[in-house]
């Protein structure tokens, strides 16, 4: 089957920034408070639910995998991009870190207590969501959670250039109500939202869902 021309340009513009995007992003969660709250009360449900590890999709050079990792869950991450999924290899060792797409994840069946995708969604055309929470769905252990980070809004905007590098993305600005409603077709049940106002070079509000497999069907 022909890979799609999003997907294709996702992961080229990602290998070409992967170095410039790890060194500039490092310490970002540390200047964001309602972000990691986010990340903890994710944690904290994971662990009650006690359903599987958890699989960081979008991981990037795995900054979010290593911060789930020092919480202490069993992290993995998973990103369509070689050059982040080789930084992120370098910076986080012992962490398992795979090259993968989250339209067709190479997971087994109900295999994973948990999902962080942190702003990996941003890049996939709306109507083709659905099947991308739809293997969330399937992925999922009952019971398990996920925890969507994107930016909020209702509109494209295409990058030529950014981290220092000349590129060719699509990031799409969703509505958390859109969002959620896909959530909820895909059999997943949407536990809190959070939309906050744009921090430091961010161009606008962004949001958080946290969302739940139930654990009887």
């Amino acid at each position: 089957m022909t890979e799609p021309t999003y997907v294709r340009t996702t992961r080229a513009s990602y290998d070409t920034v992967a170095e410039d995007y790890a060194e500039l992003l490092r310490t970002e969660l540390g200047q964001k408070p309602l972000d990691r709250a986010m990340l903890a009360a994710f944690v904290e449900l994971v662990r009650a639910a006690d359903a599987g590890p958890v699989a960081d999709i979008g991981c990037g050079p795995g900054r979010v995998t290593g911060h789930l990792r020092s919480m202490g869950l069993t992290a993995r991450g998973i990103d369509l991009s070689p050059q982040m999924v080789a930084v992120a290899r370098r910076t986080y060792p012992d962490l398992r870190f795979d090259v993968g797409s989250m339209n067709a994840l190479d997971l087994a069946d109900g295999s994973l207590g948990g999902i962080v995708a942190w702003y990996s969604i941003i890049h996939t055309p709306p109507e083709l969501l659905p099947e991308v929470f739809a293997e969330f769905h399937r992925v999922l252990a009952p019971g398990g959670h996920v925890l969507l980070a994107f930016k909020a809004g209702d509109e494209i905007r295409h990058l030529e250039h950014a981290y220092g590098h000349p590129l060719a993305l699509d990031v799409y600005w969703l509505e958390p109500a859109r969002v959620a409603e896909l959530l909820n077709r895909a059999g997943l049940v949407v536990d809190a939202r959070l939309v906050r106002e744009a921090g430091t070079n961010e161009a606008g509000p962004q949001a958080c869902l946290m969302a739940r497999r139930p654990a009887n069907p």
